[in-house]
C-alpha cells in the first residue's frame, strides 16, 4: 500500500509551533495551492491543505517558513476523528510532512527560489529522524 503526497504552494499564515505534553515539537501550517484549471466563471480556484511537521522538522519549519513563502512538502495524508466542543464527531484530513523544501529566500515572501531545504539530512547539517516518538 502507498500513501504519498507531494505539494508545492504558499503558506497562508506563519507556522504555529507548539510542544506536546511529552516535549515533541509540532508545527501546523496551511499551503494554498492553485488548481490548474479555471472554473465555469473563468476564475482559478485554490485548495488550502493543512500540514503538520514534528520534531526537528517542525522547529526548522517554524524558523524558516512564513506567510507567503513558497514551500514543497513531501509526506502522507492522515485522516483522523475527534469530538468537537458539542460532542459531535468530526473528521479532519492533513498532510504529515516528512520532508519540506524551502523554496523562497528567508528574507522575502515573493516566491523567488534559492533558499535552503530541509530533509532527513539537509543543508542545515541536522539529522532528522521522523520515526521516533510521533505523538499519535
Amino acid at each position: 500500500m502507498l500513501n504519498r503526497v507531494v505539494l508545492i504552494g504558499r503558506l497562508t499564515r506563519d507556522p504555529e509551533l507548539r510542544y506536546s505534553p511529552s516535549g515533541v515539537a509540532v508545527t501546523n501550517f496551511t499551503l494554498a495551492i492553485d488548481r490548474k484549471f479555471k472554473n465555469a466563471q473563468g476564475e482559478k480556484e485554490t485548495d488550502f491543505i493543512p500540514c503538520v511537521a514534528f520534531k526537528q522538522l517542525a522547529e526548522l519549519c517554524a524558523n524558516y517558513l512564513a506567510k507567503g513563502k513558497l514551500a514543497a512538502v513531501d509526506g502522507r495524508i492522515q485522516v483522523r476523528t475527534y469530538n468537537d466542543k458539542d460532542g459531535q464527531k468530526r473528521w479532519t484530513s492533513e498532510v504529515i510532512a516528512e520532508d519540506v523544501r524551502f523554496l523562497s529566500p528567508k528574507d522575502s515572501g515573493d516566491g523567488s527560489t534559492g533558499s535552503p531545504s530541509s530533509s532527513g539530512k539537509g543543508s542545515f547539517g541536522h539529522e532528522v529522524n521522523l520515526d521516533d516518538d510521533i505523538p499519535f
